[in-house]
C-alpha cells in the first residue's frame, strides 16, 4: 500500500516545495493548513489552489492564536518590521509550530499515516526557536510517547527536508520538481490579492533566494513596491 503523509501547507514557498518532495517520494499526501489569526489570509487562498493542483485532500483548521497575540503576524497593533532585527524577531508566533505539529499528529493518527512533513528551516529562517533540529527531535520523541498508534507499533517520523538548505537551494530543488512559485505567497503583509510588500523579512529572504539561485523572481509585488 502507498504510504500516507500529512504535509503542513501554508501556501508559501517552503511548504509547496515540501509537498512536491513528499509526492516525489511516493507518499499519498494530505495537506493541513491553519487559519490561526494571521494578517496574511492570501496564503490560505494560495494553499487551496496548490492543494487542488497537486490533487491532495486539504483540511483547514481554525485556531485562536490571534487572541493570544504577542506577534506582529497576529496582532495588528504590532508593526511588521521593515528592517532587519537582531535576536528573535517580533514575527515569531508563540508556540505556533508546537500547536501545528500537534494537530498534524492527531490527523496522522486518524489516517494511519506515520509520516509528517513540515517546511521548517534553520538556515535562512529568522532564528525562530521552533524551526531548530533539536525542537523537531524533541517533538518526534514526544509524539512517540503520547500516541496510541506509536504504543501499538506505528511510530511517527517528522520529516524536515528543508531544515539545512539555503533559500536558494530550496528554490532550486523545487524548480527541478516543477514547482510553480508564482502560486505561492510568502509575504508577512501580503494584500488581499496576494501581492507582496517586498520589504519584510520574508520578502527579502525570498528575493535573495531567487537571486542566489539565478532564477527569475516571479513574485507578484504591490504597485508601490514596483514603483508604479
Amino acid at each position: 500500500m502507498q504510504k500516507k503523509a500529512v504535509v503542513l501547507l501554508s501556501g508559501g514557498l517552503d511548504s509547496v516545495t515540501v509537498l512536491a518532495m513528499a509526492q516525489a517520494q511516493g507518499y499519498e499526501c494530505y495537506a493541513l493548513s491553519f487559519d490561526y489569526g494571521q494578517r496574511n489570509k492570501a496564503e490560505l487562498q494560495a494553499g487551496e489552489k496548490i492543494a487542488a493542483d497537486y490533487g491532495v485532500m486539504r483540511k483547514v483548521v481554525s485556531l485562536g492564536l490571534g487572541t493570544i497575540g504577542g506577534s506582529a503576524l497576529t496582532d495588528s497593533e504590532i508593526a511588521v518590521p521593515q528592517t532587519l532585527e537582531t535576536g528573535i524577531p517580533v514575527t515569531y508566533v508563540p508556540a505556533r509550530n508546537t500547536v501545528f505539529l500537534s494537530l498534524a499528529l492527531g490527523w496522522a493518527e486518524v489516517l494511519h499515516a506515520q509520516d509528517i512533513f513540515i517546511g521548517v528551516n534553520a538556515v535562512d529562517y529568522s532564528g525562530y526557536p521552533d524551526c531548530r533540529p533539536e525542537f523537531i527531535a524533541a517533538f518526534e520523541n514526544m509524539a512517540n510517547l503520547a500516541t496510541k498508534a506509536s504504543v501499538e507499533g506505528e511510530p511517527f517520523k517528522i520529516h524536515t527536508p528543508l531544515i539545512h538548505l539555503s533559500k536558494a537551494q530550496i528554490i532550486e530543488a523545487g524548480t527541478k520538481l516543477g514547482v510553480d512559485y508564482r502560486q505561492t505567497v510568502s509575504c508577512y503583509s501580503a494584500n488581499e490579492n496576494g501581492e507582496a510588500c517586498g520589504t519584510c523579512d520574508a520578502c527579502r529572504l525570498r528575493k535573495a533566494g531567487f537571486d542566489a539561485a539565478g532564477i527569475d523572481d516571479s513574485t507578484r509585488y504591490t504597485a508601490d513596491c514596483r514603483g508604479e
